[in-house]
């Protein structure tokens, strides 16, 4: 168990095996590093595996500055230069993936290559604006929990009925403060994750980018495979699309999600299979 100071806050995070790629997964909001609990034993076999909690979340503790897709890649950036990592491969989920974008545009020398796991980028800027006026409300851990509630796949294999009680009750555990910024720095007018401003900012990322969307996100937000991968430039970079599956992908089908980006990792321009 280790702990990193960023400002006048600490960051948990877990470093475990070694050899291959180094691999810093990046969870979503409002969640913790226990949503990669299905990929750090098998990518931990391979690879050097990072998983913290990001600022205001899991066992993180809160940080002066605010809740942006910026801010996380900030505390991420200065983790991995105080673990002196190298380039990395960041798998980010949802708000995750943003910030692992921006890390990508901001911090090229940190990012070898972007998993993107139904990336919270690419919405609609109307659309956004309604979501963020839900935000500036009272209660808006309330109004989070609205919004994510019933994101998991339509079919939920039994096994993992449970997983909706798990998400509520993470987010009802989230501080109003924390739950607010983060979907504001979403939702609010930015370059990171509205369209059409975000077109030009994503394309920045000069990195291979896989990613691993669901079907249902990409239609609610009115893009499709050709947008992501249009912003995606690296000629490794790829865009796949499941149906099926709900907003946490990883978890719901966690088998296939390893086999396809372990596969794709091993893949990497100048990367050797390890496995």
């Amino acid at each position: 168990m280790s702990y990193f100071t960023v400002g006048d806050g600490r960051l948990f995070y877990t470093d475990e095996g070694s050899g291959g790629e180094t691999v810093l997964f990046v969870h979503g909001g409002t969640c913790d590093s226990h949503d990669w609990a299905a990929q750090l034993d098998p990518f931990a076999a391979r690879h050097r595996v990072i998983a913290p909690d990001l600022r205001g979340h899991g066992r993180s503790s809160q940080a002066a500055g605010g809740f942006t897709p910026h801010d996380f890649a900030g505390d991420l950036a200065l983790l991995l230069d105080g673990l002196g990592t190298g380039p990395v491969v960041v798998v980010g989920h949802s708000l995750g993936a943003a910030a692992a974008s921006v890390l990508a545009v901001e911090r090229p020398d940190l990012v070898r290559a972007v998993v993107a796991v139904d990336p919270a980028y690419g919405f609609d800027a109307e659309f956004a604006a309604g979501v963020a006026a839900a935000f500036r409300g009272p209660d808006p851990v309330s109004v989070a929990v609205a919004v994510l509630g019933g994101m998991e796949g339509l079919q939920v294999e039994p096994a993992l009925e449970w997983l909706p009680t798990w998400h509520r009750r993470r987010v009802l555990g989230t501080s109003p403060e924390t739950v607010s910024g983060v979907f504001l720095g979403l939702f609010e007018p930015n370059e990171v994750t509205l369209r059409p401003a975000a077109d030009d900012y994503l394309r920045r990322r000069a990195c291979p980018v896989l990613t691993v969307s669901a079907n249902a996100s990409l239609k609610a937000k009115g893009i499709d495979l050709d947008w992501e991968e249009s912003v995606s430039p690296h000629p490794y970079s790829t865009a796949v699309a499941w149906d099926g599956v709900g907003h946490w992908i990883q978890q719901e089908r966690a088998a296939e999600f390893n086999a396809l980006v372990l596969d794709w990792m091993a893949g990497l321009p100048g990367t050797e299979d390890t496995r």
